[in-house]
């Protein structure tokens, strides 16, 4: 099996941008599935923490916003070359934009999966 090559970004999004940056996101994720190689696209809104709960047990849901709410996403290609021409695509479309909406910019790690 080829591994995929596969990015994952946080987003830590200030508490008054939460209803623009999920709007944004509706319509990049769908823009971003139609990059040529790409796999998927997926979304993430932090609501949980394991901090303070005992092994075995469920999450804990967050109750307040402290500084920023997290948003993590994860896209896939089948190759690095189509990944390198996608990000920067991303950029030239999405940067400018997603960057108004958070505390500071966003952190991205990539690599191929391996599984």
């Amino acid at each position: 099996m080829q591994n995929h090559f596969s990015e994952i970004k946080l987003f830590q999004v200030k508490p008054d941008k939460l209803d623009d940056f999920e709007a944004l996101t509706a319509g990049m994720a769908e823009a971003q599935k139609q990059q040529p190689g790409c796999i998927g696209v997926k979304y993430v809104k932090r609501f949980y923490t394991i901090d303070g709960v005992e092994s075995g047990h469920p999450p804990r849901e967050l109750t307040k916003i402290v500084k920023c709410v997290k948003y993590f996403s994860c896209w896939d290609f089948d190759t690095i070359e189509h990944y390198g021409k996608a990000v920067e695509w991303f950029f030239a479309a999405y940067g400018k934009q997603v960057q108004k909406l958070l505390i500071m910019p966003f952190d991205i790690h990539c690599g191929y999966s391996v599984y």
